[in-house]
């Protein structure tokens, strides 16, 4: 058993932008395991855009993380050592841990993650843990999509974005997706089957998204917030549904963010528009991952994986996120792969 531990702490609360004083990377002895306490040797961390959030002060689906405790996120682990009945050294366990290299738990933070026959772990924790179920359960159980559909889905090349134009196309949808530059809007045909594309950084998002949903746009898929938001419920069709997903635009504001400016058209085209926490649906994850991996395995869902390497470098991994600087779902490789796996 190792003798210290490398903990991420939130340091102090930003404004703005996070900076070099908000999270502290800090050393400390790791205490003697107790009876129904085992320890967990950290693989990979989850980088997501709500981190910024739960460092705020909003009122949020969760209690942010009061100064001084250690920075949260979503963890795969090896366990190594165990005084607790339900785990063995070697089990597999995923869920809301710590920015941590080793982290001693009883059981109320982690869950074995049961075997996926025909994937790498890396693929099975950066998919089906936040990603997958969030992009699965927003088009389909809230954006309620029909053959013939048109998706439209921002920060597409992201994380979730990816997965959600997929999924459509599984369904019979027409897609398409809004992100920045050139290369960007190039991997959304190539890799992740859009079938139109709207580069922000062109301008105009409005006229690009006329021009390419003359009749308007069915189901708005929504990462992005701010002038985005506003681009895609201007060009809905009468009875258009809105999934509110993310409005990562907004998480670095030190104020208050105007609201929509085109909210008159939750009238004029009689939307629909609703917010979900993936958190809510956890009790239905083993039903979304399989029918996930189901895709994965059969080639239907392409994705990429950013993977920064170190604990050291979390919170450079994070900041990808609010400046686009990710291809792919950003995961932070904390410790090698067990070779049992």
């Amino acid at each position: 058993m190792p003798k210290t531990a490398r903990h991420w702490y939130f340091n102090q609360r930003p404004k703005g932008e996070m900076d070099d004083q908000t999270l502290a990377l800090r050393e400390e002895a790791l205490p003697a395991l107790q009876d129904k306490e085992f320890l967990v040797r950290s693989i990979y961390l989850s980088m997501d855009a709500t981190h910024r959030l739960w460092i705020g002060d909003l009122d949020l689906y969760m209690e942010p993380i009061p100064v001084g405790e250690r920075m949260k996120g979503f963890l795969i682990g090896e366990v190594v050592e165990s005084k607790h009945d339900g785990y063995q050294a070697g089990d597999l366990v995923t869920g809301l841990g710590c920015w941590s290299d080793y982290i001693i738990d009883d059981g109320s933070a982690f869950q074995k993650m049961p075997p996926i026959p025909g994937l790498s772990i890396a693929d099975a924790f950066g998919i089906l843990t936040v990603a997958g179920p969030t992009a699965l359960v927003g088009l389909m159980e809230i954006g309620d999509p029909k053959p013939g559909d048109t998706v439209v889905v921002s920060a597409a090349a992201g994380a979730v974005g990816m997965l959600v134009g997929q999924i459509a196309k599984i369904h019979g949808c027409r897609t398409i997706g809004i992100a920045g530059g050139a290369e960007k809007c190039e991997r959304l045909k190539s890799l992740f089957g859009y079938d139109e594309v709207v580069d922000y950084k062109k301008g105009d998002v409005v006229g690009q998204l006329r021009t390419l949903a003359p009749d308007g746009i069915d189901v708005l898929f929504e990462n992005v917030g701010g002038d985005i938001l506003d681009a895609g419920l201007t060009v809905m069709k009468d009875f258009g549904r809105v999934v509110i997903c993310g409005l990562i635009s907004s998480y670095n504001a030190d104020g208050p963010v105007p609201g929509p400016y085109m909210f008159r058209n939750v009238i004029m085209r009689r939307l629909t528009i609703r917010g979900f926490v993936i958190l809510d649906y956890l009790d239905r994850y083993p039903e979304f991952q399989a029918k996930l991996a189901d895709w994965m395995r059969e080639g239907r869902l392409n994705y990429r994986l950013h993977v920064v390497d170190g604990l050291e470098n979390a919170v450079d991994a994070l900041q990808l996120l609010y400046h686009g600087g990710n291809h792919g779902k950003v995961m932070v490789k904390i410790g090698a792969e067990p070779a049992a796996h």
